[in-house]
């Protein structure tokens, strides 16, 4: 009553009418705490419209980038001459340098491009021309993108000679041996990747043209963008290995190897990237994986991917969410329950495939109230052994979960 000036009562007005003033103010309090409650919801609001702006105007930006280069690439090309693989220059002596761009087309031209996607450097030499006749004459059957053949018309060997054999025969088994020290330094440690990664590069020229070559070489560069803490560093691992394969498809679209680590640097790439194109790369990723999956559908390593694909859409963020309503017409869907039945399917193929999978069919049944259920999965995650950084973070999570 003290804190109410004596002129702002009526005349006559007793404790009666002090009490009823006062009670006013408690609501007058209540209200403005309210207001202040709606006012910090309208500025955070605020503040992330202004975020979906921000990302909206450089995807746009990023658009128009994106259009000018193809256009800028596509009139280039057309003036560029390519080939298929691995040639000495008609106007070099001992050059073995690979000398080729890939082209967006697969069907043959009268630039003399091949099914592949590439044109020779010199369409219009005595090489083409007898490579020509010897096809329509039937004399050459071997694919015209293996070394063997580019040696071979290049010396002017005919089929039956003895050293173009030897030396294709030891073509082959020198890829069989190095593959599979490759795919031996790809599992063991940090040491070992790197080691694998050297060994490929330093055969890039030799096997350049080769499948299987090619997907592990893009796996190399993946297993680098791993090792490696520099942001800068782990993008220019990635994408180079994303190019590597985007050749590597172009040519050989029924591989699964290619579609799985192609989705898997693709993913790599957008790390660092805007939301917008995070999201996009999420499209992309999970075109390949399905791909794969159809060429592939025993290998538990994809359905692992796609249940990472399935759990991490089912946890976007609402601005996320709101930045892909905005983009696109069909948004990505999927829940947990889809990203367990992957799991699920990954530990069907391959029991123990890995602690991280475990992990993750732990934290579906979490999120989906089934505690007994996730608490059993948890315990079998833990009899795992940790051989990979993903495990050890899922390690980090697996403590997290039981404390």
């Amino acid at each position: 009553a003290q804190a109410v000036p004596e002129a702002l009562l009526p005349v006559g007005a007793g404790d009666g009418a002090v009490s009823s003033l006062l009670l006013r103010q408690d609501k007058q309090l209540e209200v403005l705490e309210r207001l202040d409650f709606v006012v910090r919801n309208v500025v955070e609001l605020r503040k992330e419209v202004e975020e979906l702006r921000n990302s909206l105007q450089h995807l746009a930006v990023e658009i128009v980038g994106d259009v000018r280069t193809h256009l800028e690439e596509t009139q280039r090309m057309t003036r560029r001459r390519k080939f298929p693989f691995c040639r000495d220059r008609s106007d070099s002596t001992g050059s073995s340098s690979i000398y080729f761009t890939a082209s967006p087309g697969n069907a043959n031209t009268d630039d003399g491009e091949s099914e592949g996607g590439y044109t020779t450097a010199n369409a219009e030499s005595d090489y083409d021309r007898e490579s020509e006749r010897e096809s329509e004459e039937g004399e050459d059957d071997v694919s015209c993108d293996t070394v063997r053949t580019v040696r071979r018309d290049s010396l002017d060997l005919g089929p039956e000679d003895e050293s173009a054999l030897l030396l294709d025969s030891s073509l082959e088994e020198g890829l069989g041996q190095l593959l599979e020290q490759a795919d031996r330094l790809h599992s063991g440690d940090e040491q070992d990747k790197r080691e694998g990664f050297q060994l490929l590069l330093n055969n890039k020229l030799a096997y350049a043209g080769q499948q299987e070559f090619l997907w592990r070489l893009a796996r190399a560069h993946s297993d680098m963008w791993e090792l490696t803490e520099d942001a800068d560093e782990r993008r220019s691992y990635a994408s180079r290995g994303k190019e590597e394969l985007e050749l590597a498809l172009q040519k050989w679209d029924q591989s699964a190897e290619c579609h799985q680590w192609f989705a898997i640097l693709c993913g790599q790439v957008s790390e660092y990237e805007s939301i917008p194109k995070r999201i996009q790369a999420g499209y992309v990723f999970k075109e390949h994986i399905d791909k794969a999956i159809a060429l592939k559908p025993q290998d538990p390593q994809l359905y692992y991917l796609l249940g990472r694909w399935c759990y991490q859409v089912a946890h976007l963020g609402w601005l996320e969410k709101r930045t892909v309503s905005a983009l696109f017409e069909v948004p990505p869907t999927a829940t947990v329950q889809d990203a367990l039945q992957n799991f699920l399917r990954v530990e069907e193929l391959s029991p123990g495939f890995s602690k991280a999978g475990r992990v993750y069919i732990a934290k579906c049944y979490r999120d989906l109230g089934n505690t007994s259920a996730a608490v059993l999965w948890m315990d079998l995650a833990s009899e795992l052994p940790g051989n990979t950084k993903e495990d050890a973070e899922s390690e980090r999570e697996l403590e997290e979960m039981r404390s």
